[in-house]
């Protein structure tokens, strides 16, 4: 299994109904074919905790080290993928639900004051919930709330559960100050970003080059550079190298040899992908597929 999205990597899965956007999910890392959840985004917010086992989260240019217990606030829109942490499995729960739940309508004034100015953040994609701070504990419970809520639902629930979120985002607001308005710029920028993804998605396995980016992005290369560097925290080449490693796995998995992986992935040598598959996962590729 891997999560399903459309040409820009939007997840095509529906987060509750139209007439109530909310959704809890119970998931396994293991359940996905990498043992990952690839990069995507969807316009819903998306809480996760970890139950048992611990995730390595990237939601934009953050890495989140999440072990059982935590939680993350994922923002709206961002880019985001999970994988294992030492080839160990890990089970999490995530509420997504759409942030209307909590304005009721475009332009009203929770719109405005209390949520816009959060969901258009682009510098603060999530927020980490690790129980260091008095207030993550009261977010937690709230959280815990929302699960018994839809796993036992009853009179008034849809009610109680819109209670519960515009609580936990009054308490969010009241722990978080937003690092400054959106510009047409960091629109323009996360849309490119987005862009960049897919084309690496349908291109892994061919041979790349800067000039391939530049020409499919409309920018310069130095741009192209500059772009993924600042909202994945990595030269764009590694970004590259370490999908190509995630895609592999799937191949692996599916008992095919270290060379097919490989090629399959995008690595013209085997022996090289060999060597960056142990930089990135700590092992080899023939270890992993036994373990797996």
């Amino acid at each position: 299994m891997q999560i399903l999205t459309d040409l820009s990597r939007k997840e095509l899965k529906k987060h509750g109904s139209d007439h109530f956007p909310f959704l809890v999910s119970r998931e396994k890392l293991s359940r996905y074919e990498s043992g990952s959840f690839l990069w995507h985004w969807h316009p819903q917010i998306e809480i996760t905790c970890i139950r048992t086992g611990q995730m390595c989260y990237k939601v934009n240019d953050r890495i989140f080290h999440l072990k059982e217990g935590d939680l993350l606030f994922a923002n709206a829109n961002v880019l985001h993928a999970g994988m294992m942490e030492q080839m160990q499995d890990c089970t999490y729960l995530a509420v997504t639900f759409d942030a209307k739940l909590i304005y009721g309508f475009a332009g009203s004034s929770i719109h405005v004051k209390y949520v816009e100015p959060v969901i258009q953040d682009f510098a603060t994609p999530a927020v980490y919930i690790d129980g260091s701070q008095v207030w993550h504990r009261t977010f937690a419970w709230y959280f815990e709330e929302l699960i018994r809520l839809s796993d036992h639902p009853a009179d008034f629930y849809e009610l109680e559960i819109v209670m519960q979120l515009q609580a936990l985002w009054k308490l969010l607001l009241q722990n978080y100050s937003p690092s400054r308005p959106a510009s047409t710029r960091d629109a323009a920028e996360y849309e490119r970003m987005k862009e960049l993804i897919t084309f690496i998605e349908h291109n892994y396995m061919r041979k790349l080059t800067l000039k391939d980016f530049a020409e499919h992005l409309h920018l310069c290369e130095s741009e192209c550079c500059r772009l993924c560097k600042r909202y994945l925290n990595v030269p764009l080449f590694t970004f590259l190298q370490e999908y190509r490693i995630e895609r592999s796995l799937e191949y692996l998995c599916r008992g095919e040899s270290v060379s097919a992986a490989a090629d399959k992935a995008g690595f013209s040598d085997s022996n090289y992908y060999a060597k960056v598959f142990a930089k990135w996962k700590g092992c080899s590729p023939t270890k992993y597929r036994k373990q797996r």
